[in-house]
C-alpha cells in the first residue's frame, strides 16, 4: 500500500510521533500504539523528512513553517 502525503504534513506527523509518549495516548487496543511507532518508522527509514533541508536534522523553524503551512486554511 502506498499513502501520499504532503511534505508538511509528513514533517508535522514525524516531528510529533518522536516527542509523543504513546503510553499516554488514549488506545482500546495496543496494536494503535504499534501502528503509530510503524509510521515513524516508516517517515523515519523511507523518506527524507527526517533529514530537513540541511540533511542534518529538521529545524525549528521548518517545523514551525510545516505547522503554519497545515493549518493554514483547516476550516475548523
Amino acid at each position: 500500500m502506498t499513502i501520499k502525503l504532503w511534505r508538511a504534513d509528513a514533517i508535522v506527523l514525524f516531528d510529533w510521533l518522536m516527542s509523543a509518549d504513546l503510553n499516554e495516548i488514549p488506545a482500546d487496543h495496543g496494536a494503535v500504539k504499534q501502528a503509530l511507532t510503524d509510521l515513524l518508522t516508516r517517515l523515519e527509514a523511507d523518506t527524507d523528512v527526517a533529514y530537513g533541508a540541511s540533511g542534518q536534522g529538521l529545524t525549528q523553524e521548518e517545523i514551525d513553517d510545516a505547522r503554519r503551512e497545515v493549518s493554514k486554511d483547516m476550516g475548523w
